[in-house]
């Protein structure tokens, strides 16, 4: 079955703390309309999420996080821990979407692709919910449904700091480590793009894929007052990010 949507409503809301981003992708998630939303976002500080169902005492060292000041907290969506630094984070959010989880995957990471491809590059979509680059990682997707809607959210990685990544994410021992970042450095890999280049090339790709005129927009007040209450209600809590 093929999609297409008159209007993408398109946020840029520019780079922001972990529990900002979380609550407001969740308050999109919970208010959205027939008119998908895109959203293109970054990290400040260095993040860590965590996967829905990971324990953050198991994934990362918060300690190391407090000292190098990197916010860590708990996503919606599943998946693995990811370090947010040197990237671009979007999130696309619809009523109206594929229900098998791979089609729908691949069906928001074409956009993707599109985008990045425009850029001059050759990326393709690697199952369940990645975007490779001549074999490497560049983009790492997560999805969560909700009473009917999904939201899917993802990094573009612009470069990448494995040494740091790895000083954070936890390894069981030296060997391992040393193994993981020389097997890091062979999987993955950043854009060599700006943040404002790959943003240029989201849109146009996303209009491009799903047909859709697109209407820049702002948060409203009501989002942004739903996403701080969902910030100090849950985001930034030991219940939230350190249960499970």
């Amino acid at each position: 079955m093929s999609f297409s949507f008159k209007e993408i409503r398109v946020l840029e809301t520019g780079h922001n703390t972990a529990c900002w981003n979380m609550a407001l992708d969740e308050v999109l998630l919970n208010s959205v309309n027939d008119v998908p939303a895109l959203r293109i976002y970054g990290w400040k500080p260095t993040a860590v999420s965590i996967g829905y169902f990971q324990r953050m005492e198991e994934e990362i060292d918060t300690e190391k996080c407090k000292q190098l000041d990197i916010d860590a907290v708990r996503r919606i969506t599943g998946g693995g821990a990811v370090m947010h630094d040197s990237e671009l984070t979007y999130s696309f959010i619809t009523k109206r979407y594929p229900q098998n989880i791979i089609e729908s995957y691949k069906w928001i990471c074409d956009a993707l692709i599109i985008s990045i491809n425009k850029l001059g590059l050759d990326t393709k979509f690697s199952p369940l919910n990645d975007i490779v680059l001549n074999g490497k990682k560049i983009s790492g997707n997560a999805q969560t449904r909700k009473r009917g809607t999904l939201l899917q959210h993802g990094t573009i990685l612009l470069d990448v700091d494995i040494e740091k990544m790895f000083s954070i994410l936890k390894i069981p021992s030296e060997k391992l480590r040393a193994k993981g970042i020389s097997d890091a450095w062979e999987r993955v890999a950043g854009l060599n793009k700006t943040f404002t280049e790959v943003a240029l090339a989201l849109k146009s790709g996303f209009s491009e894929k799903f047909g859709a005129t697109l209407i820049v927009d702002k948060i409203t007040k009501e989002e942004e007052l739903a996403a701080k209450k969902l910030v100090e209600e849950k985001y930034i809590t030991d219940k939230w990010n350190l249960g499970r």
